[in-house]
């Protein structure tokens, strides 16, 4: 009788096992990359079928590896990988270095490492490892004070300078983000935020309204006063801040981009100036985009498409072959599932069982929400080429399994939390 209850019981676990592995298989967190994969591959396909070798085989391959990467990730509860952390970071740090020594340079930008046969993008894995390791740093601490700044900055600074000068400009922004988001969601003050974004503006207004300083100054001084009890010193610690930063905006312009770069800022407010060259890109996409209408012109049909009439179309300019190919419909369809994904990604965070889990799977979720609204800006024209990725659709396989890896991640902290309730 007993042996027949123990038997009993152990089906019931068993039963529970097999449920659990049923969810996690078809998890919308897990379906929806999946999804994007296959969708892309086929695109890959049509844009490459005049090609003697095509990627789409790679792409697809490398998504699913991903896909069961990310299923095997899941079962690892993310306390147990703290220990790895720091050796993790400073190898990513070491993998950026060896870059400028031993890099491999691809249209006048040195971003891949090659190992062997293989090569692979260390930008990608430093996303990743920043994320990792800044959560570290700001696990049960609340920003509240500039000393808690101190070790986040030099975790992000280091491998931003590292990406920067490779020139990568499209990740160091995306590292920037999620730097912000994870500051925010460890409760720094809204005004502090503000006061680093605004940055941007400010460089852009020495260029372009220089006379508005003379207001602008003073109110990124008065959200410094409102930001903390130190008014006095708040105030004139982000009248200086943004003061450094009009000296260093003509610097980082003369010396920190490259004169590609430096035409991708200025074209893409008017790619006409320069139809056939810097403004090319932007051109064709809008007008592939434009051509397929309400319902596209089919898989594989794209005329823009198949004629290669927009270089590299299958990386960072994927979402005008969806546009052409699929029309208004499937580019709607295609971005209602990234921001599903990213709103599970959110709650997943929200419900997180640890600040540690909680700060890991916020910047996973701004790194995807970021990629994609720029990716998809600088496909319509309305932002500069930066060369950011559309997430799981733009080819590249070091993009594509950190982007697995980082669903596995959130995944393990979701059956944590389930667990936990249960």
């Amino acid at each position: 009788m007993l042996n027949g209850i123990s038997l009993f019981k152990k089906r019931g676990f068993f039963q529970k096992k097999l449920n659990l592995n049923i969810k996690l298989f078809s998890s919308p967190i897990l379906l929806i990359p999946l999804s994007l994969v296959i969708i892309s591959s086929v695109l890959i396909k049509s844009i490459q079928r005049e090609f003697p070798q095509t990627d789409y085989i790679n792409h697809l391959f490398t998504g699913l590896i991903g896909y069961f990467l990310a299923i095997f990730i899941s079962y690892i509860p993310l306390d147990r990988i703290r220990r790895y952390l720091i050796p993790l970071y400073f190898t990513s740090l070491v993998c950026l270095l060896l870059i400028y020594f031993f890099g491999i340079s691809v249209y006048g930008a040195q971003r891949w490492l090659g190992v062997g046969i293989f090569s692979f993008q260390p930008s990608e894995v430093a996303k990743l490892t920043t994320i990792l390791t800044l959560a570290l740093a700001l696990d049960r601490k609340i920003v509240a004070s500039l000393k808690n700044l101190i070790i986040p900055f030099f975790i992000v600074v280091v491998p931003w300078l590292l990406i920067f000068f490779q020139p990568d400009l499209g990740t160091s922004l995306v590292l920037i983000v999620l730097t912000l988001t994870m500051l925010y969601w460890s409760q720094m003050p809204v005004e502090w935020i503000l006061i680093l974004v605004f940055c941007i503006l400010t460089s852009l207004f020495y260029y372009v309204l220089p006379n508005i300083l003379f207001i602008w100054i003073p109110f990124m001084g008065y959200l410094g006063y409102r930001s903390s009890k130190k008014k006095i010193v708040f105030t004139m610690f982000s009248i200086s801040f943004h003061l450094f930063i009009l000296r260093l905006t003509p610097i980082i312009w003369e010396f920190g981009l490259k004169d590609y770069q430096k035409d991708r800022l200025i074209l893409f407010l008017d790619p006409s100036r320069d139809p056939l060259d810097g403004g090319y890109h932007l051109l064709q996409s809008k007008i592939a985009i434009g051509s397929g209408g309400l319902l596209g012109t089919g898989l594989l049909n794209g005329k823009l498409t198949n004629l290669q009439f927009i270089p590299e179309q299958h990386t960072d300019f994927i979402f005008s072959a969806l546009g052409e190919e699929l029309g208004f419909l499937g580019c709607a369809m295609v971005i209602f599932l990234i921001f599903i994904l990213i709103s599970q990604l959110i709650n997943i965070s929200k419900n997180a069982r640890t600040n540690f889990e909680s700060l890991i799977v916020i910047g996973i979720a701004s790194t995807f929400l970021f990629q994609t609204i720029i990716n998809l800006f600088m496909t319509i024209g309305l932002g500069p080429v930066t060369g950011i990725p559309l997430p799981f659709m733009s080819y590249g396989r070091t993009s594509l399994l950190i982007n697995f890896i980082c669903i596995g991640l959130s995944l393990s902290s979701l059956n944590r939390s389930r667990s936990l309730r249960k």
